[in-house]
């Protein structure tokens, strides 16, 4: 259908805003794109700078559980855009996709910027105006949008439609300040607080440990959750409260403890956090049980020193070795430090602020959004990527939901505009 007098606005230049764009475009749709940052996207770039993990292989039902409470109601926009979506998407854009060792995709060229070059010298031949330095302040007396130029003018938009991709808040310095947050709620628009998710967290390393190992990984360990025992969440509750155990290589920092295994359990953590505690527990082995620990326990020499025994028996390293005397005293009979290797437990005082966060959970609440992304309480007006309330762990779930509600949003203005 030709819509040649049709207008939308996309305010927030990141993947969700770009590909809403993209799909306007497509369909005849004259788009300006509105962004604070000097270039687009920025985020996604740099978080190609260590390989541009853009989706992932994973069958659809554990794929699906990676967004938790949201799996229900992203389920319907995934089958919409999903992996195999993207991956075409990618293709077409000259940068083939290939699968890690790991399930994850990764563009053959494994950065962004070669993608990024061809994706907006697309758009541009579609005909999509990207504003640069512009700020989306709110609404006008109208309900025109505000926008602020990098000369600090005010100009008002308006347009038949309107898409906001404006992200989270965990990365004020590339644009997405949660600054949005405010204009949103002052219309009636129910936002859920914004929290860090995929962020490292806060333990209270004895200033010794953090001073050594601040920096050293702790190698193909398993992680576990649990609230601290008399919290409300962990009373009387013991192992019963323990999360699912998450596999990988965690990073010891100044402050805390980060890496893709900590981040992956960042809901299990906040709801132990929430209930008045979190202890992490950390497996330094495995792939050895109890048993099979303590049985290799066994086998100390007598003039062998804690470290020695635990290096000999169990290929302990030093950060390992080091991590134990964090817990406390080391035991000296097998089983018990059999125990201890198995689960060292770690106690969590908090996260990382939200603004050193991967991303962000909370946003605006499901309840406000239709089946098209449109918000009920203003029509013409669609949302998409991090605003919305969703989260999901990095591995390429995050960059996939995000394109995969910017293409649902665009059709969304597509079918509003034809219903008008």
């Amino acid at each position: 259908m030709s819509r040649p007098t049709s207008t939308a606005t996309v305010v927030g230049g990141g993947p969700a805003g770009l590909i809403a764009a993209e799909v306007l475009a497509r369909a005849g749709i004259t788009v300006t794109v509105y962004d604070r940052m000097p270039s687009v996207p920025r985020r996604f770039l740099l978080a190609g700078h260590g390989g541009l993990n853009i989706t992932h292989s994973e069958d659809r039902t554990p794929f699906l559980r990676r967004y938790g409470a949201s799996a229900e109601v992203l389920a319907p926009m995934l089958d919409v855009f999903g992996p195999d979506d993207l991956r075409a998407w990618c293709d077409g854009l000259g940068e083939p996709t290939f699968v890690g060792t790991s399930g994850r995709v990764f563009p053959q060229s494994f950065r962004a910027n070669p993608l990024v070059r061809a994706w907006l010298a697309r758009l541009s031949d579609l005909g999509v105006r990207i504003e640069r330095r512009h700020r989306w302040t709110g609404w006008s007396d109208d309900g025109a949008l505000l926008v602020v130029d990098d000369a600090g003018v005010t100009s008002t938009v308006a347009s038949d439609a309107v898409v906001f991709a404006l992200g989270g808040a965990s990365w004020p310095q590339l644009g997405a300040d949660g600054g949005w947050v405010s204009p949103f709620t002052a219309r009636g628009v129910a936002v859920t607080s914004l929290r860090p998710t995929n962020v490292g967290l806060r333990v209270p390393w004895s200033e010794v440990f953090a001073d050594r190992f601040a920096g050293t990984p702790l190698k193909n360990v398993s992680l576990r959750v649990r609230p601290t025992p008399g919290s409300e969440g962990g009373a009387g509750r013991g192992d019963a409260v323990r999360g699912a155990p998450v596999r990988g290589d965690a990073m010891i920092t100044t402050a805390g403890i980060e890496g893709g295994p900590v981040y992956a359990l960042g809901s299990a953590v906040h709801d132990a956090l929430t209930a008045g505690g979190c202890i992490l527990d950390v497996d330094l082995r495995p792939d050895l049980t109890v048993d099979q620990l303590t049985d290799r326990l066994r086998r100390r020499r007598p003039k062998d020193s804690a470290s020695s025994w635990l290096r000999r028996s169990v290929g302990i390293d030093p950060v390992s070795i080091a991590l134990l005397r964090e817990a406390g005293p080391l035991p000296t009979e097998p089983g018990a430090m059999a125990e201890l290797v198995s689960a060292v437990p770690v106690p969590v005082s908090g996260t990382m602020p939200i603004a050193r966060a991967i991303s962000t959970a909370g946003g605006v609440a499901w309840s406000e959004v239709d089946a098209t992304l449109m918000l009920r309480r203003i029509p013409g007006t669609f949302v998409a990527g991090e605003m919305l309330d969703w989260e999901a762990p990095t591995g390429g779930y995050l960059l996939q939901a995000s394109f995969s509600t910017g293409v649902v949003a665009a059709h969304g203005v597509l079918a509003w505009l034809d219903a008008r």
